[in-house]
C-alpha cells in the first residue's frame, strides 16, 4: 500500500528549489527538488539515492534519514512515517485486533455530555456512546468513518467542513498503512475508497500523512443544525491502534446548547441504552 520510494519522491516534489539555495530559472522543468539535488544537499552519493527511490537500497541508517528528512523539511509526523517505511522489510506490525475491554466500555459511557466513540486504525467504530450515535444519527458501532465521509456523506452532508475532514482521513489512512503494510482489510478499505471516490484517489497520490490528534470539527446535523466541537483523540495505552475520541462542546456555547437538545431526541423511537450500543460494540466488525 506504501513504500519508501513513494513517499520520497513525493516529498522532494514539494521542495520549493529556491528554499535549498538552488536558483531557479525558466527553464527547469521539475517540481520540487531533483534527485541528484537531494542526494547532494543530505551528503549521499546520487546512485545511492536513486536506489532508494526505486526501492532498491538496503536499509538506510539513521543518519541518512535524519538528512534526508531535513532536506524534505518533513515535520514530526512524516519524520516516523520516514522511518517505519524504512524499517517495513525488517519489522513487520501485526495488525491489531480483538474485543473492546468492557472495563473501556464503561468508561466511554461515563461521557454522557459529548459525543464518545472508540476507533480502530482502520477508522472502524468498534463502540459509542448514545450521544455519538444521536449526532449520526444511526447505530454507530460497525461504522467506518473513512467511507462515511468519501462514500456516503458528502460536501453537502454531516460534515460541515468536508474537505478539511478528506485531507484528515486520508492523512491518518497513509500513517496506518505504513504501520501495518500487509493488513488485508487496511488494503480493501483503501481499494475500495480509490474505487468509489476521485478525491480519495487525487489526496492518496499525494501520500500526506496526518495524526489525529486534536482540533475543531463541525457538522450539520438535520435536527439541531451546526454543532462546532472540539475533538480530543486518546491513544489508548495497549499498543492496539485505537483511540478514545471525545467531541465536546465550548461552555456556554450555541453548540453545547444544541448537544442538550440532541441529547433529548431519540432518531430509532425509543430509549437508548448504553448496554446496547456496548453489546454491539464488543462484536467485531466487517469491512473497512
Amino acid at each position: 500500500m506504501d513504500d519508501l520510494a513513494g513517499f520520497l519522491r513525493t516529498r522532494r516534489a514539494r521542495v520549493d528549489p529556491s528554499s535549498a539555495g538552488i536558483p531557479v530559472d525558466s527553464r527547469r522543468r521539475v517540481e520540487g527538488l531533483r534527485r541528484e539535488e537531494v542526494a547532494h544537499l543530505s551528503g549521499v552519493s546520487v546512485d545511492y539515492y536513486v536506489r532508494l527511490e526505486q526501492g532498491r537500497a538496503t536499509q538506510p541508517s539513521e543518519q541518512v534519514l535524519d538528512a534526508l528528512a531535513r532536506v524534505l523539511g518533513l515535520d514530526e509526523t512524516e519524520r516516523g512515517h520516514l522511518d517505519r517505511l524504512a524499517r517495513q522489510r525488517h519489522r513487520r506490525a501485526k495488525a491489531p485486533g480483538g474485543r473492546v475491554r468492557p472495563e473501556l466500555l464503561r468508561v466511554l459511557h461515563l461521557v454522557t455530555d459529548a459525543p464518545a466513540l472508540i476507533m480502530d486504525h482502520r477508522m472502524d467504530v468498534l463502540a459509542a456512546n448514545r450521544l455519538a450515535r444521536l449526532l449520526y444519527g444511526r447505530p454507530v458501532p460497525g461504522l467506518n468513518t473513512a467511507r462515511h465521509i468519501f462514500l456516503e456523506e458528502t460536501e453537502r452532508g454531516l460534515y460541515a467542513n468536508w474537505d478539511t475532514c478528506t485531507l484528515d482521513v486520508v492523512g491518518h489512512l497513509r500513517l496506518a498503512a505504513g504501520k501495518y503494510p500487509e493488513d488485508p482489510r487496511l488494503a480493501s478499505l483503501v481499494g475500495e475508497l480509490a474505487m468509489g471516490s476521485e478525491r480519495f484517489r487525487r489526496l492518496w497520490a499525494r501520500a500526506d500523512v496526518r495524526a489525529r490528534t486534536h482540533g475543531p470539527k463541525a457538522y450539520r446535523h438535520p435536527l439541531v443544525g451546526l454543532l462546532e466541537l472540539h475533538h480530543e483523540n486518546f491513544a489508548l495505552p495497549d499498543d492496539s491502534g485505537r483511540e478514545l475520541l471525545v467531541l465536546s462542546a465550548a461552555p456556554g456555547s450555541p453548540t453545547e446548547d444544541g448537544l442538550r437538545l440532541l441529547a433529548t431526541l431519540d432518531t430509532d423511537h425509543g430509549a437508548a441504552h448504553p448496554a446496547n450500543d456496548a453489546g454491539a460494540a464488543t462484536r467485531p466488525t466487517g469491512g473497512g
